[in-house]
């Protein structure tokens, strides 16, 4: 298998100027956390279908981190938009991405479009520069 590509120069963090904390916290309260079998060992409370046994080969897992119920990875969604981690790039005016920190970990969501606003996470990857950035803003050095 081929090692993925890193794309950090299609990832860009929105500009806090552009989004008042009102702004983000009414997007977060919006925000569903659908959850992705291809990131999961244990489908847990996701309701997953169909539930994957092992996860998928080159794909991060979210049982490593240990966010093993939706209310969690959808309290960290949230979070992860209050602080303004959030894409640049929107998709039908939802960002393209929504990034958090649990544990000292990075974690990104992914919009999935159906149902709108609705997002699927994983660890982002060992070798992603992106994590620096993330993990500036989140500890509130951006």
């Amino acid at each position: 298998m081929r090692p993925r590509q890193n794309h950090v120069s299609k990832k860009k963090l929105a500009d806090l100027s552009d989004w008042p904390p009102h702004q983000l916290n009414s997007l977060a309260l919006k925000l569903i956390y659908s959850g992705n079998p291809l990131h999961k060992l244990n489908p847990g409370d996701y309701n997953l279908t169909p539930p994957c046994a092992g996860g998928r080969p080159g794909k991060t897992l979210c049982d490593l981190v240990k966010v093993f119920t939706r209310a969690e990875a959808l309290d960290l969604l949230r979070e992860g938009c209050r602080k303004g981690l959030i894409d640049r790039n929107l998709e039908d005016g939802w960002p393209k991405r929504i990034w958090a920190v649990h544990q000292g970990v990075v974690l990104e969501a992914q919009h999935d479009k159906s149902p709108p606003g609705s997002y699927h996470g994983y660890p982002l990857q060992a070798d992603d520069n992106f994590k620096r950035y993330i993990l500036n803003r989140w500890n509130g050095q951006l």
